[in-house]
């Protein structure tokens, strides 16, 4: 079920987004609201799984990591235990960002960063064509990368 978020909810989302970590204070004089409803409101939010945490947002080339690459991975067959066992694995390896389960001709989409392309290079023979439930993987840099705020749009 949809739970319904009113103004006070789609602010507090839309501010939140701009900068997590604004105070309670701050939030509620960007809302108009008390900072005890703030408080209330973000509560609900967690409890309803809407919010699910705030997460730091690292940039990667100040620390030296200069490539990023999105790879597509086809498993080798679609039995249950193998799945299971490439997507617990998968976001724990070196430079994995994320990971997307898909449907169509690939199964997974792993965002990964490097160091260089030999870093990457070997990422990919280490982890990834010599893993026994992969078929066949398909690597494409990334030059650039923004987020969107499309989502604001999907919240009535």
């Amino acid at each position: 079920m949809k739970p319904e978020l009113d103004r006070i909810d789609r602010a507090l989302l839309t501010a939140l987004s701009v900068n997590a970590r604004a105070s309670g204070a701050t939030l509620a004089a960007e809302v108009g609201v008390a900072e005890s409803t703030v408080s209330l409101r973000l509560r609900r939010l967690h409890s309803l799984g809407i919010v699910r945490g705030y997460h730091l947002d690292v940039e990667l080339s100040a620390l030296g990591v200069s490539l990023q690459a999105l790879i597509a991975v086809r498993l080798v067959k679609h039995d249950r235990s193998e799945i299971d066992a490439f997507r617990s694995a998968v976001p724990h390896l070196p430079g994995v960002i994320g990971v997307f389960h898909m449907a169509g001709a690939d199964d997974y989409l792993l965002h990964v960063a490097a160091h260089n392309s030999e870093e990457l290079r070997l990422f990919v023979l280490n982890h990834l064509t010599g893993h026994p439930a992969v078929a066949h993987t398909e690597t494409n840099l990334i030059f650039e990368h923004a987020a969107g705020d499309g989502w604001q749009g999907l919240v009535e």
